[in-house]
């Protein structure tokens, strides 16, 4: 294979896995551990 296909797959497959590793943290179980400013905040 080409260099620049083996660098845009590469850096593809690391986009995909930082997006999907965030998904995971926002929504997934250790969602439980993260704060909500808007409900700790009171008026």
């Amino acid at each position: 294979m080409e260099p620049a296909t083996v660098l845009s797959i590469s850096i593809a497959a690391f986009v995909i896995a930082i997006t999907g590793f965030s998904i995971y943290t926002a929504f997934g179980p250790p969602s439980a551990q993260l704060d909500d400013p808007f409900e700790d905040h009171e008026d």
